[in-house]
């Protein structure tokens, strides 16, 4: 099978990928998540007027002709705290001392600060005019009573968050995140934390990926099985039941050791597509087993990334209900020359994105190591199809990493 482009192979993921079904959480474990429906408010936030400083609620009218020549003396009549009642209306001459977050008594327009009054016992002295709503956060200023405060596709921040408890909400629907099963192949991986034979390495690929799934606060288990057609159809019916996505690394093209893609057909999956004209990554596949999607990844680390964060994290982020899907990009000022191998293939490059005044420069990572490469890199710049060279000081559009 011929490898295809890769807008094509994203749009073959978008179109056979669904949203999982949404499910209601505790607002703290709605974090990093993705609202499932449009959100209204049940209360008003704040429920009552209230104050903005601490000083004495009074009637604005009261003030008007107040100067420092001819202050005028209102009557203290009582105390109002946050959290506390509201008082009986205020009527003419007569004031209240509230505390910041106070409500304001029935009539009370404007709040005077503390420090610009004189008082003696219960006499207040007012020397400047306080127009209306002066130091005042008016009721549901912050949130109305059905006001619209989350829509379906947003994603959950702690600033949303504390909207919606503030909006009387104690739970959230969200989209269920996808269960991912990571499964690394090979005879010669190792898993970490265990001994080191000559001859073998240890999944780097396995925890990159994990890691990346928890950032997006998705659910993975990780698996490491041999070079083996049972072993590997073992493996993938093991956790096939539980996940919503399986994630295979290493096995992917073209050996006669590369086992993962029998194990799939003789589990009769359904293969969308087998190859990708991408560089690196060029080795990947999906298709559908038991109508759930598989991605099989090669095994070398930079495609192996590469190939993930372009085919596997979109697929992942419309699972779990992004209405905005793949990697944050810019366009940024190129540092130095770069070149594709292939004009019809995209090729992707490691590098460090750079913030100055007048915008992004992107400065690529000489290749001398792929894992150290990769754990330096910010960012991954883009050559897109039909293109082979890209000459220091052009615009080019980049992928941020770092979240």
């Amino acid at each position: 099978m011929r490898p295809i482009g890769l807008e094509e192979a994203q749009r073959i993921i978008h179109e056979n990928v669904d949203p999982l079904e949404p499910m209601q959480v505790p607002l703290k474990d709605g974090l990093g998540r993705v609202v499932a429906a449009d959100v209204a408010a049940r209360v008003d936030s704040p429920s009552v007027d209230a104050s903005l400083k601490d000083g004495f609620a009074v009637r604005a009218a009261d003030l008007a002709e107040a100067d420092p020549d001819r202050p005028r003396a209102l009557e203290l009549v009582g105390t109002s705290t946050a959290g506390g009642q509201v008082q009986a209306r205020l009527e003419s001459g007569q004031t209240v001392r509230v505390m910041t977050g106070a409500p304001l008594p029935p009539q009370a327009d404007a709040v005077v600060p503390m420090e610009e009054v004189e008082q003696e016992n219960s006499v207040i002295r007012f020397s400047h005019s306080a127009p209306s709503g002066q130091d005042i956060l008016p009721r549901g200023n912050d949130v109305a009573r059905n006001q619209k405060v989350a829509a379906a596709g947003d994603r959950v921040t702690p600033g949303l968050l504390g909207l919606l408890a503030a909006a009387g909400h104690s739970h959230l629907n969200i989209f269920r995140p996808p269960q991912v099963a990571i499964i690394s192949t090979g005879d010669e991986v190792v898993a970490p934390g265990m001994p080191l034979p000559t001859g073998k390495l240890y999944a780097s690929n396995l925890t990159t990926l994990d890691a990346w799934c928890h950032a997006l606060v998705f659910k993975s288990r990780c698996s490491i099985v041999g070079d083996s057609a049972s072993d590997t159809t073992r493996s993938i019916e093991n956790v096939i039941s539980w996940a919503d996505a399986v994630v295979t690394c290493g096995g992917a093209w073209g050996s006669e050791r590369d086992r993962v893609a029998r194990a799939l057909e003789a589990l009769n999956w359904q293969q969308l597509f087998y190859g990708v004209r991408m560089r690196p990554g060029k080795g990947a596949a999906f298709g559908q087993l038991n109508n759930k999607p598989v991605f099989m990844l090669p095994g070398g680390p930079s495609a192996n990334l590469t190939a993930f964060l372009q085919l596997v994290l979109p697929g992942l982020q419309q699972m779990a209900g992004y209405q905005q899907k793949g990697l944050p990009q810019v366009i940024a000022k190129l540092e130095l020359d770069v070149m594709s191998r292939h004009e019809d293939w995209s090729q992707f490059i490691f590098g460090k994105l750079k913030s100055h005044a007048n915008g992004y420069r992107f400065e690529p990572l000489k290749s001398f190591s792929r894992l150290q490469s990769m754990a330096r890199a910010d960012a991954l710049a883009v050559i897109p199809e039909g293109q082979t060279n890209e000459q220091a000081g052009s615009q080019i559009r980049v992928q941020i990493l770092t979240r």
